[in-house]
């Protein structure tokens, strides 16, 4: 049986990835920092799978917690097929109403974890010639608009830039960049979503059933939903300083408050 470690598996994106690589047989590693809901996830799943599931409490906001993470990622004796980096946050409000604490942690946890844990991986992948990275983004990656969309556009920059540089290796890497998903990430940040029209959410379940159908084709992006790869494909042909007026007028109006 292969094995798959999830970061931010106890919610949302990570655990809707957790449900069905458990269905399929995967085993599990599981990362958050919540040790009692890791706990809880895990017995649930192994119940209902009969797939082992490891738990592994780690702050990836700290060193200390993506040095645990990187350890597990590097073991050669247990080895780890597939990773997800998908732990990650938004902060409530525009560009210098954040504090600088508050932005450098999500930069550590959206860029320097997804840096250190994908080169933990893919080194221990390459040398058994075969594995996978899923890096979760956002379509926020491809708009002028706040930190949390550069800290994204960078994860997509450096997942599809690693993966040209491992090409033929048998490691396969793909950033993952959905839309408006029904989970606690709002909430944790202290954002409402009531001003989201409906048509922009999408399943998370639906979204991880694409998005692994697109690692499988070896793609290196995933935007797993037509609705949202129609708006990317308008933002491709749309002048960037246009796009940025119109990119701050629709996160007003539809944006997270």
């Amino acid at each position: 049986m292969t094995t798959a470690l999830i970061t931010g598996s106890t919610a949302g994106i990570g655990a809707a990835f957790a449900r069905r690589l458990a269905a399929d047989g995967h085993n599990l590693v599981l990362v958050a920092r919540d040790a009692e809901r890791l706990g809880e996830q895990a017995t649930e799943l192994h119940d209902r799978h009969g797939i082992e599931a490891e738990v592994l409490s780690a702050d990836l906001a700290t060193d200390a917690g993506i040095e645990a993470v990187a350890t597990r990622l590097g073991d050669r004796k247990n080895p780890v097929d597939l990773l997800v980096n998908n732990a990650g946050f938004g902060n409530k409000g525009r560009y210098l109403d954040v504090s600088m604490a508050d932005e450098l942690r999500m930069l550590k946890v959206h860029c320097e974890a997804v840096l250190r844990l994908t080169s933990a991986a893919a080194e221990a992948m390459r040398e058994r010639g075969r594995g996978g990275v899923v890096n979760v983004a956002s379509v926020a990656a491809f708009v002028p608009r706040g930190t949390y969309g550069a800290s994204k556009a960078w994860v997509v920059q450096f997942t599809q830039g690693a993966a040209k540089d491992l090409a033929g290796s048998g490691v396969r890497l793909m950033a993952l960049a959905p839309g408006f998903v029904r989970t606690e990430f709002h909430e944790r940040a202290g954002m409402g979503t009531d001003n989201i029209p409906n048509w922009m959410w999408l399943d998370a379940d639906k979204l991880v059933a694409s998005a692994l159908a697109d690692l499988a084709r070896g793609k290196s992006l995933s935007i797993p939903d037509p609705r949202y790869k129609a708006l990317m494909g308008v933002v491709k042909v749309t002048p960037r300083a246009l796009l940025g007026g119109i990119s701050s007028k629709t996160g007003r109006k539809y944006g997270p408050r």
